[in-house]
C-alpha cells in the first residue's frame, strides 16, 4: 500500500475522500442538532447526554471528551439534570469527586435521537452490510492509526 510523504501534496483521490468525509461530518452534524432540537436540546446537551449513556463520567472527562472548559459542562450538566435527564452522584472510586450519570428518562431521550437520524436510516441503510462492515472496519483503521 503507498504511503504519501509528509512534504508531498495529498493526490486528488485522498482531498476527494477527505471532502467526502467532512460532507458526511457536516451532514450527521446537522441533523443531529435538527433532531435535539425536537427534544427541546442543543447538540451541545445531546452529545453529553450520549456519552453518559456508555457510562457515568466525572466533569473534568466529560470537558476533555467535549473538548471544552469544565464551567461549560457544569452549566450543560445543570440543564440536563433540570430536566431529569441527568443525575449528578458519587464516584464509587472516589467518593470526594463527582460524577454525572443519565437517568432512565435521559438514555430513552438519547437513543430516540439515535434512532431518529435519518442519515441511519437511508444513505447508510441503503447500503448492503458487507459495505457497511467494511465502512466500519476502514473507519476504525483510520481512527486506530491517528492515535498511533
Amino acid at each position: 500500500m503507498p504511503t504519501e510523504h509528509p512534504n508531498r501534496h495529498p493526490d486528488a483521490l485522498t482531498l476527494e475522500v477527505v471532502d467526502l468525509i467532512g460532507s458526511v461530518v457536516a451532514r450527521y452534524h446537522e441533523e443531529y442538532e435538527e433532531v435535539a432540537a425536537e427534544h427541546a436540546l442543543t447538540g451541545a446537551q445531546a452529545k453529553l447526554l450520549g456519552l453518559l449513556c456508555l457510562e457515568p463520567t466525572p466533569m473534568r472527562k466529560l470537558a476533555q471528551k467535549l473538548k471544552c472548559e469544565p464551567s461549560n459542562v457544569t452549566g450543560i450538566v445543570d440543564r440536563l439534570e433540570s430536566r431529569g435527564l441527568v443525575e449528578r452522584r458519587p464516584d464509587p472510586a472516589d467518593r470526594r469527586v463527582k460524577v454525572a450519570a443519565a437517568t432512565e428518562e435521559g438514555r430513552r431521550i438519547a437513543r430516540t435521537l439515535r434512532e431518529s437520524l435519518r442519515f441511519a436510516r437511508e444513505p447508510l441503510a441503503a447500503l448492503a452490510d458487507d459495505e457497511r462492515l467494511a465502512l466500519r472496519d476502514l473507519l476504525r483503521r483510520m481512527l486506530a492509526s491517528e492515535a498511533a
